[in-house]
């Protein structure tokens, strides 16, 4: 998830963060509502396994990888009918080996791998959730390791104080595939197989382009901003900033305000509206502390702000299915990335060559398409007060 982290970074997220931590086996299901029955991914009509191809078309693909490579569509892959057959015979093995779990992005990424290795008949042997300790996911690399699985799919904590954990799986002949930031020091090709992750990037123009629509391409408007070096929020924040500057020469950016516990966004977003009462809008970089921005509008009576953010979280989901102050967001869609991560491990199994960076297409949410984008985002039908609300 980020680029370069400090530890002090990592205890102030995961404080705005629900974790839940255990090591799970096979089947052991975290305590939350997003995380579903182990499903089977469909193949298409060849017998292939792909995305889901209902994810819009024709959308380039804005981000790089954070080393700066070019970004190679998760549309493009493709297990075939064969490479499947091939891979059924193998009887591998796989542990997916998380920072935490138990939020929707985390457990919609499970949900995904669990559905593809089944598909691809590889046993998943172990899930297990670090709570976003370094420590922690040291021993739950060694613990799996222990296992001798054939692939291990992660996201590390800390990208230079887990490198030699995962060097380590390497050099056993581990296929390893990372979500959003591969570990220091490891290489593409040799030690690990790809990396994949959201276009975060594209994911911050949506909300910048939703923005300036409800705006009426004119106004005065504020950032709340992730006040620390995480590549992934940092790309988003850019990429929103960049393109009001760019396509919207009357949105003026007049505010700026960073946060390191999502908690305390109410307070930012409270400051920003008592020094400049004229606000038209507020971008936030993730639905949590868009939560806070909502608060502060309530507070102050702002039924005419305009909110955008990224990620689409259940209540920022419910404010823009009743046609609230949260106009819309960019969303990522981590089911199809855990999908796009299984179907690079499979490349791996039957010698494909396989990307170095592969990026999920961003997903433009707004009330007209809430209902369908989160069965785009997490495979399932929207919660019954977001169903409601929209009626």
């Amino acid at each position: 998830m980020k680029k370069l982290i400090s530890m002090t970074s990592i205890a102030l997220l995961a404080s705005g963060l629900m974790l839940s931590g255990c090591v799970q086996d096979q089947g052991s299901e975290a305590d939350n509502s997003k995380t579903s029955p182990v499903t089977v991914q469909k193949t298409d009509s060849s017998g292939s396994i792909t995305i889901n191809p209902e994810i819009p078309d024709g959308q380039k693909i804005q981000s790089k990888g954070p080393n700066g490579e070019e970004a190679v569509s998760a549309k493009t892959l493709k297990l075939t009918k064969e490479d499947l057959k091939k891979i059924k015979a193998g009887k591998y093995t796989a542990a997916i080996v998380m920072h935490y779990a138990g939020n929707d992005w985390s457990n919609a990424q499970i949900n995904g791998l669990k559905a593809t290795f089944k598909t691809m008949g590889i046993k998943v042997i172990a899930v297990t959730d670090a709570q976003f300790k370094v420590e922690k996911q040291v021993s739950d690399i060694e613990t799996v390791m222990a296992k001798s699985p054939d692939i291990i799919v992660s996201i590390p904590v800390d990208p230079v104080s887990t490198a030699d954990a995962y060097k380590r799986a390497a050099k056993k002949g581990i296929k390893l595939v990372f979500m959003d930031n591969p570990p220091s020091g490891l290489k593409a090709g040799k030690d690990y197989i790809s990396v994949v992750s959201a276009d975060n990037y594209g994911n911050g123009v949506a909300a910048a382009d939703i923005m300036a629509k409800k705006l009426g391409e004119k106004g005065k408007v504020g950032v709340i901003f992730h006040a620390a070096d995480f590549f992934v929020t940092k790309q988003r924040t850019e990429a929103f900033e960049k393109r009001i500057k760019e396509k919207y020469p009357h949105i003026k950016i007049v505010a700026r305000g960073g946060i390191t516990d999502p908690n305390k966004t109410e307070l930012v977003a409270s400051g920003m509206l008592t020094r400049n009462p004229d606000l038209d809008g507020i971008f936030s970089v993730w639905d949590v502390p868009a939560e806070g921005v909502l608060a502060a509008a309530r507070i102050f009576d702002r039924e005419d702000l305009v909110i955008t953010t990224i990620d689409l979280g259940t209540n920022v989901a419910l404010e823009t299915a009743i046609g609230g102050v949260v106009k819309g967001l960019g969303a990522q869609l981590p089911y199809d990335q855990g999908v796009s991560e299984a179907i690079l491990a499979g490349y791996a199994l039957v010698g494909k060559q396989a990307p170095e960076y592969v990026a999920v297409p961003s997903l433009s949410v707004t009330k007209d398409n809430v209902l369908k984008s989160w069965q785009l985002v997490y495979r399932q039908d929207a919660p019954d007060t977001i169903q409601k609300a929209i009626n």
